[in-house]
C-alpha cells in the first residue's frame, strides 16, 4: 500500500509540475489517504502480533 501511496505522490509532484494542478492535487490526496490507511493497518497489525505472540508465550511457559 506505500507503494502506490509513493506512486500516487509522485505522479501528483509531476503533474503539479506540468500545469495540472487540479489532478495533480487530486493524486497527491489520493497518496494521503493510502499513506494513513497503510499506517493504521500497521498499528492494528503490531498490537494483534504484540497479542498473539503474548499468548504463546504463556501457552508455552
Amino acid at each position: 500500500m506505500l507503494k502506490w501511496a509513493l506512486i500516487f505522490l509522485v505522479l501528483g509532484l509531476i503533474l503539479g509540475a506540468m500545469g495540472f494542478g487540479g489532478v495533480g492535487g487530486a493524486f497527491v490526496g489520493i497518496a494521503k489517504i493510502l499513506f494513513f490507511v497503510a499506517i493504521a493497518i500497521f498499528a492494528v497489525l503490531l498490537v494483534l502480533g504484540l497479542v498473539a505472540g503474548k499468548t504463546v508465550k504463556d501457552a508455552i511457559d
